[in-house]
């Protein structure tokens, strides 16, 4: 199945690690972060001063933070297709391993 392109228009923080989070297409998705962040990328995010340094990128038109933590558009557009999977696959990062996730 083919991937869909999208961008992130806009953000607002709306409550601790939650986002409203706009798309090219219109649509507003609020963002719950708080089942990811944890592991050497996404548990910075978990100290909330940290997290608020949330930033658009005018370049690649998604969210990103001071330590490189950064998600691929598509995944916030559809993130409750993915959120599951991710907070599984940071629950189980150990040291040494590599963690992907879209």
């Amino acid at each position: 199945m083919p991937r869909s392109i999208f961008q992130v228009r806009s953000f607002r923080i709306v409550a601790p690690f939650t986002l409203a989070v706009t798309f090219d297409d219109g649509l507003v998705r609020e963002i719950d972060f708080q089942p990811i962040l944890v592991g050497p990328l996404f548990g910075p995010l978990a100290e909330l001063e940290m997290f608020n340094q949330v930033r658009l990128d005018p370049e690649v038109k998604t969210l990103v933070w001071p330590n490189g933590s950064d998600f691929d558009p598509e995944t916030l557009h559809n993130w409750p297709d993915y959120v599951e999977a991710l907070a599984n696959r940071v629950r189980e990062w150990r040291p040494g391993s590599v963690a992907v996730c879209s």
